[in-house]
Parts: structure tokens; sequence; C-alpha cells
């Protein structure tokens, strides 16, 4: 059987995370990276790199194109373009512009009779089907989300995109009395600054003006507007020495009740521990990859996120096995 071709755009952390990914795969290779810098200095595990522009000169080497760039700037455009010829996958975590990006993906895609499956990862991705899991079974309840306490991706590197800024890390950490009260079965009313703080390490040029720095970065929309922030000015060696990991993970929770008089309760608690963010959101992305080939293949076309794609698309296991060994 013929193995899966899939490609990168962007050779980062994520990207390279991808190429490690499909090394635990059986039936997935990875044939290709396309970056916006000089191929020949970008060092990757074995796979060919070539210029970002002669990407449409490859159009048929590979079966989907998975993007790797960030959700500030990049994803937003990157999708809607790139779908327009290739089957993608994309790592979109805004949550507040899912929608209107979802829109503008499944045009491009039902025009060009691609697949884009957007937004995956672990949130959103993984948490987004566990917290649709979760209200589905106790509709009686609460639901709540935390993160961290780990790196924010996204979140960095939305920093670096601030003007004098050389380097960033944005650490998002819950609040732990919040996340007591939630497992305890209180059901409390959490604002989105009551449940987690941000934690942001930041290198910034000689002559940039910090207080101009620090307050972009706190009234920053759909990042750290909604939350108390605070902004700490390292310099690189520090940065690297103290902030060098990529760790992540968080929790979420539905605490619900049943019975009559609502006696029963019940919590529903799915989590994650991540030595490396990047690492486990390109395993992600890889397995919707065969997802994506798969609906195109069967002649699927148009936009979709992993509320539309059924959990056997993603296995590379067969339903029959799956039936058998995991039902």
């Amino acid at each position: 059987m013929s193995k899966i071709k899939i490609a990168v755009l962007g050779y980062g952390n994520l990207g390279r995370g991808v190429e490690l990914a499909t090394r635990n795969t059986k039936d997935i290779e990875m044939t290709a990276v396309f970056s916006r810098r000089e191929p020949s200095s970008v060092k990757t595990c074995g796979a060919p790199v070539f210029k970002m522009d002669e990407i449409l000169s490859h159009k048929g080497e590979f079966d989907v194109l998975i993007l790797c760039g960030g959700s500030a700037t990049d994803l937003p455009t990157q999708t809607p373009e790139f779908v327009k010829n290739f089957n993608v996958v994309d790592s979109f975590d805004t949550h507040a512009k899912i929608p209107e990006h979802f829109a503008a993906v499944d045009a491009e895609a039902k025009k060009s009779k691609k697949v884009g499956v957007i937004a995956v990862g672990w949130d959103p991705g993984l948490f987004s089907l566990n917290r649709l899991y979760s209200e589905s079974v106790l509709e009686n309840g609460e639901s709540y989300t935390f993160w961290g306490k780990g790196v924010s991706q996204g979140h960095s590197d939305a920093i670096r995109r601030v003007k004098g800024v050389v380097d960033a890390r944005q650490y998002t950490v819950p609040i732990e009395s919040a996340l007591n009260s939630v497992r305890n079965g209180e059901n409390p009313k959490l604002s989105t600054r009551e449940k987690h703080l941000r934690e942001c390490y930041v290198v910034v040029e000689d002559s940039a003006d910090k207080a101009r720095i620090e307050n972009e970065i706190k009234t920053m929309p759909n990042y750290f507007a909604d939350y108390n922030t605070s902004v700490h000015f390292v310099d690189l060696e520090t940065l690297k020495r103290e902030h060098g990991g990529i760790q992540h993970g968080g929790f979420v929770l539905r605490s619900g009740k049943t019975g009559e008089n609502d006696e029963s309760k019940h919590l529903i608690e799915f989590s994650l521990k991540l030595d490396s963010n990047p690492e486990f959101t390109a395993s992600v992305l890889v397995a919707y990859a065969r997802a994506a080939y798969r609906l195109n293949a069967k002649g699927e076309s148009g936009a979709y996120t992993v509320f539309d794609i059924a959990p056997a698309l993603i296995s590379p296991k067969s339903t029959e096995k799956l039936r058998k060994e995991i039902l």
C-alpha cells in the first residue's frame, strides 16, 4: 500500500515536530518542506527543502500540505490561499475567529474541490472534542477549561510580532484555587481573568520603548487584554537558559448532576501533560492529515473541524481492527 505523502509550509518547532511525528507512522511520509528562508539554511531531519514561492511547481507530488505558521498573521491568509491547490491542515488557534476562518477556507475549498481541516491541535482540537462529548452527556452542568502551566506557541508568536521585540516566551498559568473549586463540585462562575494568569518573558532591542511594548502586549485583543498579564524584560541569554523548554498541558472538566432532585454529582476530567507542545500538536496535525486525505479521496471537499470528522478517519487502523481492538 502506498503511503500518504505530506509536506509542510514553515519549518520552526511545529514543522520539525511534523517531520518527527511522521517517523512514528507506517502509512504517512513527509516528502517536502517549503520555507520563506533560503533552503540551504534550513536543517531538517532528512526532508528536502524548497522555497515557498516554488510550491505550485510541486503540485501533485504530495497529498496534504500542513501549514505551520502562526495564527496571528500567517494562517488567516495562508489557509484560504493554499486550499485553492492543495488539501491542507492548519492549527489556527484564535478561538474567537474560528467561525470566520472556517467560512473563508470553506468557500475556497469548495471551489477547488479540496479539503481544508482547520483549528487542529489540542486546544482547539482534542480539548474541543472532550468539551463536546462531556456537555452532550451531562447536559445539566458546567464546563471548564484550564491551560498550563506551559508555553503557548501562538501567544509567544504574537508577542514576537510586536515592534522592537527580539524574542519572547508566554506562559499560561491556571489559578489553583479556581481549579480546586471545580474539582470540589462547587460549580463556580468564573470569568476569564479568574481562571488564568499570563506571564510574559520578553527580549527587546536595545533602543526599544519598553513601556510601549508592555502596553501593546497587555492590551492585545484575543490574547492578553482579558487576563491579568505580567511582562518581564530579560536578556536573550536568560531567556534561552531559563525559558528554553516548550512544555504545556491543561484540563477540560465537566461538573454535572443527574437524578430526580440532582442528588447525583459527576465529574468528567480530561488532562494533558506535555513535554513538548509543538511535537504533540504536530502529532495531532499528522493524524488529521490522514483524515483530510481520506475525505478528499472519497470526493469530499470544503472546510472541516474536529467536530466534522469521524474518529475512525484519523486512525491508521481499519474500522474492523478498531471495533475488535479498541471498542
